[in-house]
């Protein structure tokens, strides 16, 4: 079996005697004696294959080969001197990899306190963000393609089997086209709105607060009319837009400005009446950088 080529004792030794272009003084400088660093870079000449000094006896010289090998030699070494506290951080949380899937409502305002607080503290950390549906959120962490998602839901709803840290509690809101008579009636009526088409998202995409939406509907005695579907929030807010009917958001998606839609909450007894909404993050398996998130998300939430 042939020896590796990367030995990182006889880079040292080659760089000491590249940067010095003397043998005696870069043996001294390694604190060992010349005819061991001289039988050193014979054997790393051996295993390249090719000279890497020209050497007479009054001076030493790199060849091209050599010239060519001294800034990754150097590189080599760097690497390697880094390594330990590479190591080090990545058992501490404060370097690797953090792949975190979110919804749409999660990145109006949450989110982006989140990132910017963590990359503050942890730079060396790689962040991927990726914008998922809750369904696709409890696949991708299954498979393990994420390590956290970020997920609305109804009040006291946790997904079984994963970790969770509820972040945000808020209310639902009606968002309804600005020409609609609702919009500008001095008093909303719950009875008014449950009696008008609903544009709202598939049962798959969150459970928990469509069946909540849709609770709220049969406890008042109306069978909800529902107009159209659509997965995300913004798409929602357009079809409100365009006339399809009106639509239960989270409170935060009033940051989404788009014009032609009003948003209206509830007040009074009628508030009691509609079911609010939650975000949390979850995850199945923790990690020190994980650890490291769940910790800054708390201190944020």
């Amino acid at each position: 079996m042939s020896e590796p080529l990367v030995e990182l004792r006889l880079w040292r030794q080659f760089l000491a005697v590249a940067e010095e272009l003397h043998f005696g003084r870069a043996a001294r400088r390694l604190h060992m004696t010349q005819p061991p660093l001289t039988q050193a870079i014979a054997q790393l000449e051996r295993l390249l294959g090719v000279r890497v000094f020209e050497r007479t006896k009054r001076s030493v010289q790199l060849t091209a080969a050599g010239e060519t090998l001294v800034p990754q030699a150097r590189e080599l070494l760097a690497r390697a001197a880094a390594l330990p506290g590479q190591a080090r951080a990545a058992a501490d949380g404060a370097l690797g990899r953090l792949r975190i899937a979110f919804v749409s409502t999660a990145g109006y305002s949450l989110l982006p306190q989140w990132v910017r607080a963590f990359r503050g503290q942890y730079p060396q950390v790689q962040l991927e963000l990726v914008e998922a549906t809750g369904d696709v959120q409890l696949q991708a962490l299954e498979r393990g393609d994420v390590d956290a998602g970020c997920m609305l839901h109804s009040p006291d709803f946790a997904p079984a089997g994963l970790s969770h840290l509820r972040v945000a509690r808020e209310p639902l809101v009606l968002a309804l086209p600005e020409a609609h008579a609702l919009a500008t009636a001095p008093r909303l009526s719950l009875a008014a709105a449950l009696a008008e088409p609903l544009v709202l998202f598939p049962r798959r995409v969150v459970p928990s607060l469509h069946d909540a939406i849709l609770g709220m509907y049969h406890a008042a005695g109306h069978e909800p009319r529902i107009a159209q579907e659509a997965i995300q929030m913004q798409t929602i807010v357009n079809l409100v837009a365009a006339g399809l009917g009106l639509a239960w958001v989270p409170d935060s998606v009033r940051q989404f400005q788009r014009g032609g839609v009003t948003y209206r909450q509830l007040g009074g007894r009628q508030a009691a009446e509609v079911p609010g909404c939650e975000t949390s993050l979850v995850w199945s398996r923790a990690s020190p950088v994980l650890d490291r998130f769940i910790a800054c998300v708390r201190a944020h939430a």
